[in-house]
């Protein structure tokens, strides 16, 4: 199936791909060669994958985030889901709003509470709040801290910009 062809047929302006599971292939190969199976949604333990546009697997991290347990990838028999490697799960990483509540003099860090990575931490200012920072190389993007942040302020921005993330 075309995803690009369907797009257009459909009226649809070109869209970014939806999030895939982790360490997955490139998204023309994933289109390509993903059998839409639904083993990798069966699988998962977090619920995090569901069928999306066309069938085809994708990640919403609308109530939890990924562990990285990397079972998506054990039962994969076309491979656009690779095994866990020492390649980053997702070319994304976690970053701050303007709406987050600490940035606007209110406490609060549930997103550093819910990353076990410990990409998210706060940094004390003089006179004022602690301000969150992403430590860009511990992220994995996982999205744990999307879900449970009550103004919504994170969001996941690909690794090439993100000029709030820090190292």
């Amino acid at each position: 199936m075309d995803v690009k062809r369907r797009n257009f047929l459909t009226g649809r302006r070109s869209a970014p791909p939806p999030p895939r599971p982790p360490w997955s292939v490139d998204e023309e190969t994933f289109v390509r060669d993903c059998t839409r199976c639904g083993d990798c949604i069966s699988r998962c333990p977090t619920g995090i994958l569901m069928s999306g546009d066309g069938g085809f697997p994708q990640v919403s991290f609308q109530v939890d985030g990924c562990t990285l347990c990397g079972e998506c990838g054990e039962v994969c028999l076309p491979g656009v889901i690779r095994p866990q490697d020492d390649r980053k799960p997702w070319p994304w990483v976690a970053e701050v709003a303007d709406q987050c509540l600490s940035l606007n003099q209110v406490v609060c860090r549930t997103c550093s509470e819910q990353c076990d990575a410990g990409a998210i931490r706060f940094r004390l200012q003089l006179g004022g709040m602690a301000t969150p920072e992403i430590d860009t190389e511990l992220c994995t993007g996982c999205g744990t801290c999307l879900a449970p942040c009550p103004s919504q302020s994170i969001r996941l921005a690909p690794l090439s910009r993100s000029p709030k993330v820090q190292p």
